[in-house]
């Protein structure tokens, strides 16, 4: 790997969105993070560099959400993941590197039409607990994404529906992606996305990480959230599109 500016140039923003994004606005906005540096290395090995921030992330933010998660539809999101992630894990030791590219690429455009849709009422959060069922199933589709790019759109979609309160809300996104990347690392490290070349690159971004939380915990109740997801999903359509016309070409 080469730590060019062009790494740098991608890595930052990337790292610090995520961090923010898990430390004060719910996770969700942390799928922009694996897109933004795939335009400045190989996807799979974004993915992978990703991963242990990610899990570093989740370490600060567990403490200032401790216990205000909704420990019933989490747990239901949890343990759908785990057949999620069992999927991701024989999908990407199958395709090829331009295939994981189209596939990140297509996530980020398929996050980007979800957030419109909602924005303009197309798509809502059922008006009723969603019930076990449709918890196992979204949590499970949420494995899927969140392996293939940490995209978590499907667990939001279901936490929203069921009626929590913002605090509510965060802290149960911050447990259940702690526990989606806690299960994935076995996975990631058999298919050579985590290895040593990414041991500079991470001691590097860590710092950027750790202070990325603490300015998203510092943003929960002064930053508009409209503000900063539209931000995030201009962001995101300009690079997703990019990958996808890449892979193609």
């Amino acid at each position: 790997m080469t730590l060019d500016l062009a790494f740098f140039a991608a890595a930052i923003p990337a790292v610090l969105i995520s961090a923010a994004s898990k430390g004060g606005f719910g996770g969700g906005a942390a799928f922009a993070s694996a897109p933004l540096m795939a335009l400045a290395m190989p996807p799979a090995q974004a993915v992978g560099l990703l991963l242990p921030l990610l899990m570093l992330m989740d370490v600060l933010s567990l403490r200032p959400h401790w216990r205000r998660w909704d420990w019933r539809h989490s747990a239901l999101l949890m343990l759908g993941g785990v057949a999620g992630t069992a999927i991701g894990w024989a999908i990407f030791g199958a395709i090829r590197p331009d295939g994981v590219q189209l596939m990140v690429g297509l996530s980020a455009l398929g996050f980007v039409g979800l957030q419109v849709a909602r924005s303009f009422g197309r798509l809502r959060p059922p008006d009723h607990d969603p019930g076990p069922a449709k918890g196992l199933a979204l949590g499970s589709v949420t494995g899927l994404t969140s392996f293939i790019s940490h995209a978590g759109g499907p667990a939001s979609m279901y936490l929203l529906g069921a009626g929590l309160d913002r605090t509510t809300y965060q802290a149960s996104m911050v447990l259940v992606f702690w526990w989606l990347n806690l299960i994935k690392l076995p996975a990631y490290v058999e298919l050579g996305m985590l290895n040593r070349e990414l041991v500079v690159p991470l001691l590097i971004l860590a710092p950027i990480a750790v202070a990325g939380v603490y300015l998203g915990v510092w943003a929960h109740r002064r930053v508009s959230d409209v503000f900063f997801f539209r931000l995030t999903w201009s962001l995101l359509a300009v690079t997703g599109a990019k990958l996808v016309w890449d892979s193609l070409t």
